[in-house]
Protein backbone atom coordinates (compact mmCIF):
# COMPACT_ATOMS: atom_id res chain seq x y z
CA UNK A 1 0.00 0.00 0.00
CA UNK A 2 0.93 3.91 -0.21
CA UNK A 3 2.06 5.38 2.48
CA UNK A 4 -0.73 7.62 2.27
CA UNK A 5 -3.37 4.15 2.40
CA UNK A 6 -1.31 3.31 6.02
CA UNK A 7 -1.76 6.84 7.07
CA UNK A 8 -6.03 6.70 6.90
CA UNK A 9 -7.75 6.76 10.01
CA UNK A 10 -9.63 4.10 9.18
CA UNK A 11 -12.65 4.39 12.14
CA UNK A 12 -12.92 8.17 11.14
CA UNK A 13 -13.55 7.39 7.77
CA UNK A 14 -16.52 4.93 8.77
CA UNK A 15 -18.03 7.11 11.29
CA UNK A 16 -18.26 10.18 8.66
CA UNK A 17 -19.85 7.58 5.95
CA UNK A 18 -22.46 6.37 8.44
CA UNK A 19 -23.30 9.96 9.14
CA UNK A 20 -22.98 11.67 5.91
CA UNK A 21 -22.73 8.63 2.76
CA UNK A 22 -26.27 7.66 1.55
CA UNK A 23 -25.41 4.71 -0.22
CA UNK A 24 -26.99 3.54 -3.40
CA UNK A 25 -28.72 -0.12 -3.62
CA UNK A 26 -28.15 0.27 0.12
CA UNK A 27 -30.23 -1.53 3.00
CA UNK A 28 -28.74 1.07 5.29
CA UNK A 29 -30.33 0.00 8.53
CA UNK A 30 -28.46 -3.56 8.30
CA UNK A 31 -25.53 -1.67 6.71
CA UNK A 32 -25.14 0.63 9.70
CA UNK A 33 -25.83 -1.99 12.26
CA UNK A 34 -23.17 -4.26 10.89
CA UNK A 35 -20.72 -1.56 11.16
CA UNK A 36 -20.33 0.56 7.73
CA UNK A 37 -18.21 0.42 4.79
CA UNK A 38 -15.49 -1.51 3.47
CA UNK A 39 -12.84 1.38 2.99
CA UNK A 40 -10.88 0.74 -0.35
CA UNK A 41 -7.93 2.36 -1.46
CA UNK A 42 -5.58 0.84 -3.60
CA UNK A 43 -5.99 -0.80 -6.97
CA UNK A 44 -3.23 -2.44 -9.56
CA UNK A 45 -4.16 -4.97 -12.52
CA UNK A 46 -7.20 -7.13 -11.24
CA UNK A 47 -6.14 -6.55 -7.63
CA UNK A 48 -7.59 -4.28 -4.60
CA UNK A 49 -6.62 -3.15 -1.08
CA UNK A 50 -8.82 -1.75 1.14
CA UNK A 51 -7.33 0.61 4.25
CA UNK A 52 -6.45 -2.13 6.96
CA UNK A 53 -4.32 -3.47 4.38
CA UNK A 54 -6.83 -6.70 2.72
CA UNK A 55 -6.02 -7.85 -0.67
CA UNK A 56 -9.09 -8.65 -3.18
CA UNK A 57 -9.26 -10.36 -6.66
CA UNK A 58 -11.54 -8.04 -7.96
CA UNK A 59 -13.93 -10.95 -10.03
CA UNK A 60 -16.29 -8.12 -10.85
CA UNK A 61 -13.82 -5.01 -12.33
CA UNK A 62 -15.53 -2.75 -10.12
CA UNK A 63 -18.92 -2.39 -11.31
CA UNK A 64 -18.44 -4.77 -14.81
CA UNK A 65 -16.83 -1.69 -15.73
CA UNK A 66 -12.61 -1.43 -15.01
CA UNK A 67 -12.02 -3.42 -18.53
CA UNK A 68 -8.11 -2.31 -18.88
CA UNK A 69 -7.38 -2.99 -14.69
CA UNK A 70 -6.68 -0.83 -12.50
CA UNK A 71 -3.05 1.14 -11.92
CA UNK A 72 -3.18 2.94 -15.55
CA UNK A 73 -1.07 5.43 -15.28
CA UNK A 74 -1.20 6.59 -19.14
CA UNK A 75 -5.07 7.49 -17.97
CA UNK A 76 -4.06 8.90 -15.23
CA UNK A 77 -1.44 11.21 -17.43
CA UNK A 78 -4.08 12.11 -19.41
CA UNK A 79 -7.12 13.25 -17.46
CA UNK A 80 -4.20 15.62 -16.05
CA UNK A 81 -3.42 16.85 -19.51
CA UNK A 82 -6.42 17.53 -20.69
CA UNK A 83 -7.71 19.30 -17.20
CA UNK A 84 -4.54 21.56 -17.75
CA UNK A 85 -5.61 22.19 -21.44
CA UNK A 86 -9.09 22.15 -21.02
CA UNK A 87 -10.84 21.34 -17.54
CA UNK A 88 -14.60 21.74 -18.89
CA UNK A 89 -16.44 22.84 -21.65
CA UNK A 90 -20.23 22.04 -23.02
CA UNK A 91 -21.37 20.38 -26.39
CA UNK A 92 -24.51 22.38 -26.89
CA UNK A 93 -24.64 25.86 -28.35
CA UNK A 94 -22.67 24.44 -31.94
CA UNK A 95 -19.46 23.77 -29.63
CA UNK A 96 -17.70 21.04 -29.45
CA UNK A 97 -14.00 19.91 -27.87
CA UNK A 98 -10.87 18.31 -29.62
CA UNK A 99 -11.67 14.94 -27.06
CA UNK A 100 -15.22 14.97 -27.77
CA UNK A 101 -15.09 14.98 -31.42
CA UNK A 102 -12.07 12.29 -31.74
CA UNK A 103 -13.78 10.50 -29.82
CA UNK A 104 -16.96 9.69 -31.56
CA UNK A 105 -15.21 9.52 -34.14
CA UNK A 106 -12.84 6.52 -32.77
CA UNK A 107 -16.23 4.83 -31.35
CA UNK A 108 -17.69 5.09 -35.14
CA UNK A 109 -14.56 3.11 -35.94
CA UNK A 110 -14.70 0.10 -33.70
CA UNK A 111 -18.37 -0.41 -34.86
CA UNK A 112 -19.82 -1.36 -38.05
CA UNK A 113 -19.96 1.03 -40.68
CA UNK A 114 -23.29 1.86 -40.41
CA UNK A 115 -22.65 3.68 -36.95
CA UNK A 116 -21.41 6.58 -37.44
CA UNK A 117 -23.12 8.99 -35.34
CA UNK A 118 -22.49 9.00 -31.59
CA UNK A 119 -24.58 11.14 -28.53
CA UNK A 120 -22.64 11.32 -25.19
CA UNK A 121 -24.09 11.13 -22.10
CA UNK A 122 -23.11 10.28 -18.18
CA UNK A 123 -23.98 6.77 -17.48
CA UNK A 124 -25.69 4.09 -18.89
CA UNK A 125 -29.07 5.09 -17.30
CA UNK A 126 -28.45 8.50 -19.45
CA UNK A 127 -27.90 6.70 -22.37
CA UNK A 128 -30.78 4.59 -22.12
CA UNK A 129 -32.84 7.51 -21.24
CA UNK A 130 -31.62 8.85 -24.93
CA UNK A 131 -32.77 6.61 -26.09
CA UNK A 132 -36.17 6.40 -24.93
CA UNK A 133 -36.41 10.11 -25.92
CA UNK A 134 -34.80 10.19 -29.32
CA UNK A 135 -36.90 7.03 -30.67
CA UNK A 136 -40.33 8.18 -29.66
CA UNK A 137 -39.22 11.33 -31.54
CA UNK A 138 -37.91 9.72 -34.20
CA UNK A 139 -41.30 7.97 -34.91
CA UNK A 140 -42.79 11.32 -34.51
CA UNK A 141 -41.19 12.98 -37.00
CA UNK A 142 -41.80 9.80 -39.46
CA UNK A 143 -45.66 10.40 -38.91
CA UNK A 144 -46.34 6.92 -36.54
CA UNK A 145 -46.81 9.13 -33.06
CA UNK A 146 -48.57 6.19 -31.57
CA UNK A 147 -45.04 4.16 -32.02
CA UNK A 148 -44.32 5.27 -28.12
CA UNK A 149 -44.31 1.90 -26.99
CA UNK A 150 -41.08 -0.34 -25.82
CA UNK A 151 -40.57 -4.08 -25.09
CA UNK A 152 -37.71 -5.23 -22.76
CA UNK A 153 -37.11 -8.43 -20.50
CA UNK A 154 -37.92 -9.48 -16.90
CA UNK A 155 -34.89 -8.91 -15.10
CA UNK A 156 -33.19 -6.65 -17.52
CA UNK A 157 -31.32 -3.93 -15.88
CA UNK A 158 -30.94 -0.53 -17.92
CA UNK A 159 -30.28 1.91 -15.33
CA UNK A 160 -31.74 3.57 -12.38
CA UNK A 161 -32.82 6.63 -13.61
CA UNK A 162 -36.91 6.99 -13.58
CA UNK A 163 -37.49 5.81 -17.69
CA UNK A 164 -34.50 3.45 -17.18
CA UNK A 165 -35.73 1.86 -14.33
CA UNK A 166 -39.48 1.54 -15.86
CA UNK A 167 -37.53 0.08 -19.32
CA UNK A 168 -35.97 -2.42 -17.11
CA UNK A 169 -37.33 -5.42 -15.34
CA UNK A 170 -36.26 -5.88 -12.24
CA UNK A 171 -39.59 -5.89 -10.34
CA UNK A 172 -38.34 -4.32 -7.06
CA UNK A 173 -37.31 -0.94 -8.87
CA UNK A 174 -40.51 -1.09 -10.42
CA UNK A 175 -42.11 -1.22 -6.81
CA UNK A 176 -40.23 1.59 -5.55
CA UNK A 177 -40.79 3.99 -8.42
CA UNK A 178 -44.46 4.01 -7.68
CA UNK A 179 -46.91 4.19 -10.33
CA UNK A 180 -45.06 2.94 -13.49
CA UNK A 181 -44.39 5.15 -16.55
CA UNK A 182 -47.00 3.97 -19.69
CA UNK A 183 -45.37 2.31 -22.57
CA UNK A 184 -43.11 0.33 -21.23
CA UNK A 185 -43.63 -3.92 -21.74
CA UNK A 186 -41.73 -6.81 -20.65
CA UNK A 187 -41.19 -10.57 -21.61
CA UNK A 188 -40.08 -13.88 -20.75
CA UNK A 189 -36.30 -13.73 -20.23
CA UNK A 190 -34.16 -16.26 -21.84
CA UNK A 191 -33.11 -18.15 -19.07
CA UNK A 192 -32.97 -21.71 -19.67
CA UNK A 193 -31.71 -22.95 -16.25
CA UNK A 194 -34.78 -21.74 -14.20
CA UNK A 195 -37.49 -21.56 -16.86
CA UNK A 196 -36.44 -24.27 -19.47
CA UNK A 197 -37.69 -27.23 -18.13
CA UNK A 198 -37.14 -30.36 -20.19
CA UNK A 199 -36.53 -28.60 -23.36
CA UNK A 200 -33.37 -27.99 -25.13
CA UNK A 201 -31.85 -24.69 -24.89
CA UNK A 202 -32.14 -24.26 -28.43
CA UNK A 203 -35.86 -25.07 -28.47
CA UNK A 204 -36.15 -22.83 -25.42
CA UNK A 205 -34.00 -19.71 -27.04
CA UNK A 206 -37.47 -20.14 -29.42
CA UNK A 207 -39.71 -20.43 -27.07
CA UNK A 208 -38.33 -17.41 -25.09
CA UNK A 209 -38.00 -15.47 -28.34
CA UNK A 210 -41.82 -15.91 -29.50
CA UNK A 211 -42.95 -14.56 -26.48
CA UNK A 212 -41.79 -10.94 -27.80
CA UNK A 213 -44.04 -12.10 -31.01
CA UNK A 214 -46.48 -12.54 -28.53
CA UNK A 215 -46.17 -9.02 -26.51
CA UNK A 216 -45.95 -7.02 -29.97
CA UNK A 217 -49.35 -9.11 -31.05
CA UNK A 218 -51.21 -7.82 -27.87
CA UNK A 219 -49.53 -4.25 -28.06
CA UNK A 220 -50.30 -3.53 -31.22
CA UNK A 221 -47.14 -3.90 -33.96
CA UNK A 222 -48.32 -0.45 -35.16
CA UNK A 223 -47.97 1.26 -31.55
CA UNK A 224 -44.28 -0.72 -30.17
CA UNK A 225 -41.27 1.81 -31.38
CA UNK A 226 -38.29 -0.77 -30.47
CA UNK A 227 -36.97 -3.63 -27.95
CA UNK A 228 -34.30 -3.10 -26.09
CA UNK A 229 -32.20 -6.13 -24.54
CA UNK A 230 -28.51 -6.70 -23.27
CA UNK A 231 -26.79 -9.29 -25.22
CA UNK A 232 -26.22 -10.85 -22.10
CA UNK A 233 -28.36 -9.71 -19.32
CA UNK A 234 -25.34 -9.08 -16.56
CA UNK A 235 -27.05 -7.64 -13.22
CA UNK A 236 -30.30 -10.09 -14.25
CA UNK A 237 -27.88 -12.47 -13.35
CA UNK A 238 -25.47 -13.54 -16.52
CA UNK A 239 -28.32 -14.68 -18.23
CA UNK A 240 -26.58 -16.10 -21.53
CA UNK A 241 -29.09 -16.76 -23.89
CA UNK A 242 -29.29 -20.13 -26.23
CA UNK A 243 -27.68 -19.50 -29.88
CA UNK A 244 -31.40 -19.67 -31.49
CA UNK A 245 -32.99 -16.71 -29.24
CA UNK A 246 -31.32 -13.76 -30.72
CA UNK A 247 -31.59 -14.29 -34.59
CA UNK A 248 -34.98 -15.29 -34.04
CA UNK A 249 -35.19 -11.85 -31.80
CA UNK A 250 -34.07 -10.09 -35.07
CA UNK A 251 -36.12 -11.89 -37.24
CA UNK A 252 -39.31 -10.68 -35.25
CA UNK A 253 -38.53 -7.22 -34.87
CA UNK A 254 -37.57 -6.88 -38.48
CA UNK A 255 -41.03 -8.62 -39.43
CA UNK A 256 -42.77 -6.00 -37.58
CA UNK A 257 -40.75 -2.78 -38.38
CA UNK A 258 -40.06 -2.84 -34.67
CA UNK A 259 -36.55 -1.41 -34.02
CA UNK A 260 -33.77 -3.34 -32.29
CA UNK A 261 -31.77 -1.52 -29.30
CA UNK A 262 -28.21 -3.42 -28.10
CA UNK A 263 -27.97 -2.08 -24.80
CA UNK A 264 -24.19 -2.78 -24.52
CA UNK A 265 -23.31 -0.97 -21.14
CA UNK A 266 -21.86 -4.42 -20.23
CA UNK A 267 -20.87 -6.26 -23.15
CA UNK A 268 -19.27 -3.48 -24.88
CA UNK A 269 -15.33 -2.55 -25.09
CA UNK A 270 -14.21 -6.35 -25.55
CA UNK A 271 -16.37 -8.15 -22.15
CA UNK A 272 -17.84 -11.40 -24.94
CA UNK A 273 -14.69 -11.45 -26.62
CA UNK A 274 -15.68 -9.31 -29.97
CA UNK A 275 -16.09 -5.11 -29.53
CA UNK A 276 -19.63 -6.20 -29.25
CA UNK A 277 -21.86 -8.27 -27.67
CA UNK A 278 -24.32 -7.93 -30.86
CA UNK A 279 -21.42 -9.33 -32.68
CA UNK A 280 -20.72 -12.39 -30.48
CA UNK A 281 -24.77 -13.60 -30.85
CA UNK A 282 -24.86 -12.39 -34.36
CA UNK A 283 -27.39 -9.71 -35.00
CA UNK A 284 -27.24 -6.18 -35.96
CA UNK A 285 -29.02 -3.43 -34.13
CA UNK A 286 -30.27 0.18 -34.93
CA UNK A 287 -29.01 1.51 -31.99
CA UNK A 288 -26.26 0.80 -29.17
CA UNK A 289 -26.19 2.56 -25.95
CA UNK A 290 -22.59 2.01 -24.33
CA UNK A 291 -20.68 3.54 -20.93
CA UNK A 292 -18.57 0.82 -18.19
CA UNK A 293 -15.94 -0.17 -20.89
CA UNK A 294 -15.90 2.98 -22.69
CA UNK A 295 -13.25 4.39 -20.00
CA UNK A 296 -12.89 1.32 -18.02
CA UNK A 297 -14.77 3.42 -14.96
CA UNK A 298 -12.01 5.68 -15.00
CA UNK A 299 -14.59 8.21 -15.81
CA UNK A 300 -17.99 8.71 -15.35
CA UNK A 301 -19.19 8.50 -19.37
CA UNK A 302 -21.52 7.23 -21.51
CA UNK A 303 -22.60 7.16 -24.94
CA UNK A 304 -25.26 6.01 -27.66
CA UNK A 305 -24.34 5.08 -31.74
CA UNK A 306 -27.26 5.72 -34.10
CA UNK A 307 -27.21 3.78 -37.24
CA UNK A 308 -26.99 5.90 -40.30
CA UNK A 309 -30.70 5.15 -41.57
CA UNK A 310 -32.72 6.62 -38.65
CA UNK A 311 -29.75 9.48 -37.96
CA UNK A 312 -30.72 10.53 -42.15
CA UNK A 313 -34.63 10.67 -41.38
CA UNK A 314 -33.89 12.69 -38.18
CA UNK A 315 -31.69 14.55 -39.31
CA UNK A 316 -33.62 15.97 -42.49
CA UNK A 317 -36.88 16.07 -40.52
CA UNK A 318 -36.18 16.71 -36.90
CA UNK A 319 -35.73 20.69 -35.61
CA UNK A 320 -34.03 20.90 -32.39
CA UNK A 321 -33.86 17.87 -30.50
CA UNK A 322 -34.52 18.90 -26.77
CA UNK A 323 -32.36 16.81 -24.76
CA UNK A 324 -28.61 16.87 -23.20
CA UNK A 325 -26.52 16.99 -20.02
CA UNK A 326 -24.63 19.38 -18.85
CA UNK A 327 -21.38 17.33 -18.52
CA UNK A 328 -21.89 15.07 -21.52
CA UNK A 329 -18.79 15.04 -23.43
CA UNK A 330 -16.58 15.95 -21.01
CA UNK A 331 -13.65 16.98 -22.42
CA UNK A 332 -11.78 15.04 -19.54
CA UNK A 333 -14.07 11.81 -19.43
CA UNK A 334 -13.51 12.12 -23.16
CA UNK A 335 -9.63 11.89 -23.06
CA UNK A 336 -9.77 9.29 -20.72
CA UNK A 337 -11.80 7.36 -22.90
CA UNK A 338 -9.52 7.76 -26.14
CA UNK A 339 -7.10 6.42 -24.03
CA UNK A 340 -8.61 3.66 -22.65
CA UNK A 341 -9.90 2.64 -26.80
CA UNK A 342 -6.10 2.87 -27.44
CA UNK A 343 -4.75 0.39 -24.66
CA UNK A 344 -7.35 -1.99 -25.12
CA UNK A 345 -6.56 -1.83 -29.31
CA UNK A 346 -2.32 -1.91 -28.74
CA UNK A 347 -2.85 -4.62 -26.10
CA UNK A 348 -5.33 -7.07 -28.23
CA UNK A 349 -7.54 -6.89 -25.49
CA UNK A 350 -10.40 -8.00 -27.36
CA UNK A 351 -8.68 -10.75 -29.00
CA UNK A 352 -7.28 -11.67 -25.67
CA UNK A 353 -10.82 -11.90 -24.00
CA UNK A 354 -11.94 -14.26 -26.82
CA UNK A 355 -8.83 -16.52 -26.34
CA UNK A 356 -8.78 -16.91 -22.56
CA UNK A 357 -12.21 -16.98 -22.83
CA UNK A 358 -12.22 -20.94 -23.03
CA UNK A 359 -9.62 -21.19 -20.01
CA UNK A 360 -12.01 -18.92 -17.74
CA UNK A 361 -15.35 -21.68 -18.78
CA UNK A 362 -13.03 -24.52 -18.11
CA UNK A 363 -11.90 -23.28 -14.97
CA UNK A 364 -15.74 -22.49 -13.60
CA UNK A 365 -16.61 -25.94 -15.10
CA UNK A 366 -14.30 -27.09 -12.51
CA UNK A 367 -16.54 -25.99 -9.74
CA UNK A 368 -19.60 -28.19 -11.01
CA UNK A 369 -18.49 -30.84 -8.82
CA UNK A 370 -19.27 -28.68 -5.43
CA UNK A 371 -22.72 -30.00 -3.94
CA UNK A 372 -24.49 -26.81 -4.31
CA UNK A 373 -23.63 -25.66 -7.77
CA UNK A 374 -26.16 -26.52 -10.17
CA UNK A 375 -24.74 -24.43 -13.41
CA UNK A 376 -21.90 -22.68 -14.27
CA UNK A 377 -22.26 -20.24 -17.61
CA UNK A 378 -19.59 -17.80 -19.37
CA UNK A 379 -18.73 -16.39 -22.37
CA UNK A 380 -15.62 -14.39 -22.81
CA UNK A 381 -14.80 -12.90 -19.19
CA UNK A 382 -18.47 -12.84 -18.20
CA UNK A 383 -19.84 -15.78 -16.11
CA UNK A 384 -22.23 -17.04 -13.69
CA UNK A 385 -22.15 -19.72 -10.96
CA UNK A 386 -25.65 -21.58 -9.77
CA UNK A 387 -26.26 -22.00 -6.33
CA UNK A 388 -28.90 -24.94 -6.21
CA UNK A 389 -29.88 -26.82 -3.49
CA UNK A 390 -30.92 -29.77 -5.54
CA UNK A 391 -28.61 -30.39 -8.61
CA UNK A 392 -30.47 -32.51 -10.43
CA UNK A 393 -33.93 -30.93 -9.98
CA UNK A 394 -32.55 -27.67 -10.54
CA UNK A 395 -34.49 -26.72 -7.33
CA UNK A 396 -33.73 -23.21 -5.58
CA UNK A 397 -33.28 -22.33 -2.24
CA UNK A 398 -35.91 -21.02 0.02
CA UNK A 399 -36.03 -16.47 -0.37
CA UNK A 400 -34.35 -16.01 -3.41
CA UNK A 401 -31.13 -14.25 -3.19
CA UNK A 402 -30.13 -15.46 0.76
CA UNK A 403 -27.44 -17.86 -0.02
CA UNK A 404 -26.26 -15.93 -2.87
CA UNK A 405 -25.75 -13.16 -0.38
CA UNK A 406 -24.26 -15.65 2.10
CA UNK A 407 -21.98 -17.11 -0.65
CA UNK A 408 -20.50 -13.69 -1.14
CA UNK A 409 -19.89 -12.37 2.26
CA UNK A 410 -17.95 -15.47 2.29
CA UNK A 411 -16.01 -14.21 -0.88
CA UNK A 412 -15.41 -11.18 0.43
CA UNK A 413 -13.82 -12.73 3.88
CA UNK A 414 -11.83 -14.90 1.68
CA UNK A 415 -9.99 -12.01 -0.62
CA UNK A 416 -12.71 -12.45 -3.56
CA UNK A 417 -14.88 -9.89 -4.87
CA UNK A 418 -17.88 -11.99 -6.50
CA UNK A 419 -21.49 -10.11 -6.88
CA UNK A 420 -24.79 -12.48 -5.94
CA UNK A 421 -27.35 -11.52 -8.36
CA UNK A 422 -30.29 -13.64 -6.20
CA UNK A 423 -28.62 -16.92 -5.96
CA UNK A 424 -26.21 -16.56 -9.12
CA UNK A 425 -23.17 -15.73 -8.37
CA UNK A 426 -21.87 -13.59 -10.97
CA UNK A 427 -18.18 -12.30 -12.40
CA UNK A 428 -16.63 -9.80 -15.11
CA UNK A 429 -13.13 -9.70 -14.32
CA UNK A 430 -10.39 -7.68 -15.89
CA UNK A 431 -9.73 -8.07 -19.42
CA UNK A 432 -6.04 -7.47 -17.93
CA UNK A 433 -6.63 -11.14 -16.01
CA UNK A 434 -3.86 -13.47 -16.23
CA UNK A 435 -4.50 -17.93 -16.64
CA UNK A 436 -2.79 -18.20 -13.03
CA UNK A 437 -5.36 -15.14 -11.50
CA UNK A 438 -7.75 -17.43 -13.09
CA UNK A 439 -6.87 -20.18 -11.49
CA UNK A 440 -6.89 -18.23 -7.56
CA UNK A 441 -10.01 -16.49 -8.26
CA UNK A 442 -11.54 -20.16 -8.85
CA UNK A 443 -10.00 -21.37 -5.82
CA UNK A 444 -11.18 -18.74 -3.72
CA UNK A 445 -14.54 -18.87 -5.38
CA UNK A 446 -14.52 -22.66 -3.73
CA UNK A 447 -13.43 -22.10 -0.70
CA UNK A 448 -16.65 -19.65 -0.36
CA UNK A 449 -18.46 -22.38 -1.94
CA UNK A 450 -17.34 -24.51 1.35
CA UNK A 451 -18.16 -22.14 3.81
CA UNK A 452 -21.57 -21.81 2.13
CA UNK A 453 -22.65 -25.23 1.95
CA UNK A 454 -21.67 -25.69 5.85
CA UNK A 455 -24.20 -23.02 6.54
CA UNK A 456 -26.55 -24.43 4.56
CA UNK A 457 -26.26 -28.04 4.30
CA UNK A 458 -29.22 -28.84 6.72
CA UNK A 459 -31.72 -27.50 4.61
CA UNK A 460 -30.44 -29.29 1.40
CA UNK A 461 -33.39 -30.99 -0.76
Amino acid sequence: MTAHAKNIDVAEVVAHDIAHHFHPFTDHKTFHAEGGPRVMTQADGVWIWDAKGNKLLDGMAGLWCVNVGYGRKELAEVAYRQMLDLPYYNTFFKTTTVPATELAAKISSVMPKRFKQIFFTNSGSEANDTVVRFVRHYWKLKGKPYRQHFIARRRGYHGSTMVAANLGGMQGMHEQVGTEFPGFHHVQQPYWYDFGGDKTPEDFGLDAAADLEKKILEVGPENVAAFVGEPIQGAGGVLIPPSTYWPEVQRICRKYGVLIVSDEVICGFGRTGNWWGFETFGFEPDIVPMAKGLSSGYQPIGAVAFADHLVKDFFALGGEFYHGMTYAGHPVACAVALKNIEIIESESLVKKTREIGPYFAKALASLRDHPIVGETRSVGLIGAIELSSNKAKRSRFKDPGRVGTICRDHCFKNGLIMRACWDSMVLSPPLVISTKEIDELVRLARLALDATYADVKAEMA
